[in-house]
């Protein structure tokens, strides 16, 4: 009896272990998870804070409308290429690039407006268009070899009639819409704006090459 009692407590003894250290592994991964999901938001954001994306909303899904988006985009993209040609040209300011092209952009929001309405009414739509400087979330999207993750992102958005349709869009900052609108290949100065501006760990998130993020727990402490 005294050895039945004994192995009984032994067998309830190493339950209680096993349980205890299923419960650490659990508790592991979750603050593993927690950890390495903060920390790729916070690169997100710093990803974020150095470029500019664009954002055209299709009014519907009708094949007429998706392809006055596209009349759109290029209507803009051409404009914006113009007039930021010509204000190189200009005394530079104090202002880093993007904080400048967010400022031309902010002033110019009637003249996108003009710019895209023109398209619109060459094609007969009775919509309009809305421009205006927001955060918006982007879900993950590939340019070349760079990914950038999902999140917020400051953008120029051009809403058109509805806004309920497919949308379009590309990064404006460092200029990748002006290189190629149908395969979005980022120019060489574009990948070297990114390289410069971004921390190590940032620009290697965006080519899908993270850092490894672990949290090292002793195990010889807990079990003893």
């Amino acid at each position: 009896m005294f050895f039945l009692r004994k192995n009984e407590n032994r067998i309830h003894k190493m339950k209680r272990n096993v349980s205890a250290i299923v419960l650490f592994l659990l508790l592991s991964l979750f603050l593993n998870f927690t950890v390495a999901a903060a920390h790729y938001t916070f690169l997100q954001q710093g990803i974020a804070e150095e470029v500019v994306r664009f954002h055209v909303l299709a009014n519907s899904d009708s094949e007429e409308d998706q392809a006055v988006k596209y009349l759109v985009r290029d209507a803009i993209l051409t404009w914006i290429a113009d007039e930021m040609q010509d204000a190189k040209e200009e005394p530079q300011s104090e202002q880093t690039e993007r904080a400048a092209i967010l400022q031309f952009l902010s002033e110019n929001l009637s003249k996108l407006e003009e710019n895209a309405n023109r398209i619109l009414e060459e094609q007969g739509k009775s919509y309009s268009a809305q421009a205006e400087i927001a955060w918006c979330y982007f879900p993950d999207r590939t340019y070349g070899s760079y990914t950038f993750p999902a999140g917020w992102y400051q953008a120029l958005r051009i809403r058109l009639g509805e806004a309920a349709g497919q949308n379009w869009w590309c990064l404006l900052y460092p200029a990748l819409c002006f290189s190629d609108c149908l395969h979005a290949a980022i120019s060489d100065n574009g990948q070297t704006k990114l390289e410069e501006n971004l921390t190590v760990e940032e620009y290697q998130l965006l080519l899908k090459n993270p850092s490894q993020w672990k949290i090292a727990f002793r195990w010889a402490d807990f079990l003893n």
